[in-house]
């Protein structure tokens, strides 16, 4: 009797819960995740509005900024609309097709993300210490190549994932502890070994945005040695401010990504789970809401194009009203 208990097999939906204990707090943690999700569409929406409308933006910098752009929108979009409705309405059930499409999702945009902040530090890097080169080095078919070696990369990293969580048998508990489906949480429900789910996963994280790290960390250590030789306070200010953005945006994309992930293998006894799940839930939505205020507020020519192109498509409505 004891072997039926845990029979294997493939369920055809699982639950998703929310927030482990929580659970009566949900209607409540919904409104500020709401909020965030209102302004990180809008602000993104905006963001990408003005950069393909306005020809004066169509450089390097911004064209990598409008990849980032759409990786935020799906990020956000792939998990807080559900999210909401585990918060409002209790309605956990997912299907397993769609849950294994999540974890595809939520895992391919990171890596991507990661691959987009590569070729922006990158980016930075020609600027500031080959300035003569820019334009001739990042021309628009190196760029579209670049974004696409990102998205390709990550497409063959994270497909595993698929074929991995498939491969296993799930036992009679369907009940997921998050408010999302991802990876390691899935491969938790089987009854069969998971290590090799555990390993890859773990090889990924240190291969794909461990490099990334590596490669950002060397660009703007050798972008700091170049500020630091230019010969006035006011040139080395000027170049310093072209990366703040970038450097807020990197910080606030690789800090709560690492802080799970090594916390959630390495130091799962001494952080309650609900902390977990939280920072997990925060991640899929306060980074897109910042990155276009980060932005907007420390780019000068951003925040002027948008001011003038509002208030061109604003002239003709008021155009018609006077007369």
């Amino acid at each position: 009797m004891a072997d039926v208990n845990h029979t294997a097999f493939r369920p055809g939906t699982f639950l998703l819960v929310g927030i482990p204990g929580l659970e009566k707090f949900h209607l409540w943690i919904s409104l500020p995740f709401f909020s965030m999700y209102i302004f990180a569409l809008l602000g993104n929406l905006v963001l990408l509005f003005t950069i393909v409308r306005e020809q004066s933006l169509h450089k390097p910098m911004y064209l990598f900024l409008s990849a980032l752009t759409v990786a935020d929108l799906l990020l956000s979009t792939t998990t807080v609309p559900r999210m909401l409705a585990i918060f409002w309405f209790r309605v956990g059930d997912i299907s397993f097709g769609a849950c294994i499409a999540q974890v595809f999702l939520v895992h391919f945009v990171f890596a991507a993300e990661s691959g987009i902040l590569v070729a922006m530090a990158f980016d930075r890097y020609v600027a500031i210490c080959n300035p003569l080169r820019y334009v001739t080095l990042l021309t628009h078919s190196v760029i579209w190549r670049i974004e696409l070696a990102a998205v390709v990369r990550s497409f063959c990293i994270v497909l595993p994932f698929v074929f991995l969580l498939q491969r296993l048998s799930y036992c009679e508990n369907r009940i997921i502890p998050h408010s999302y489906c991802e990876h390691m949480g899935v491969a938790r429900l089987a009854c069969t070994s998971i290590k090799v789910n555990v390993v890859y996963g773990l090889t990924v994280v240190l291969l794909s945005a461990g490099i990334d790290v590596v490669f950002i960390a060397v660009s703007y250590g050798l972008i700091l040695r170049a500020v630091f030789q230019l010969p006035s306070a006011g040139a080395r200010r000027k170049a310093m401010s072209t990366c703040g953005s970038h450097l807020c945006i990197i910080f606030l994309f690789y800090t709560p990504a690492f802080f799970s992930f090594f916390t959630h293998r390495f130091g799962g006894h001494s952080i309650p789970r609900h902390v977990h799940i939280l920072l997990a839930c925060l991640y899929v939505v306060v980074p897109p809401m910042l990155n276009p205020v980060i932005y907007g507020v420390n780019n000068k020519q951003i925040c002027e194009t948008v001011i003038l192109l509002f208030s061109r498509l604003n002239r003709p409505s008021s155009l018609s009203l006077s007369s």
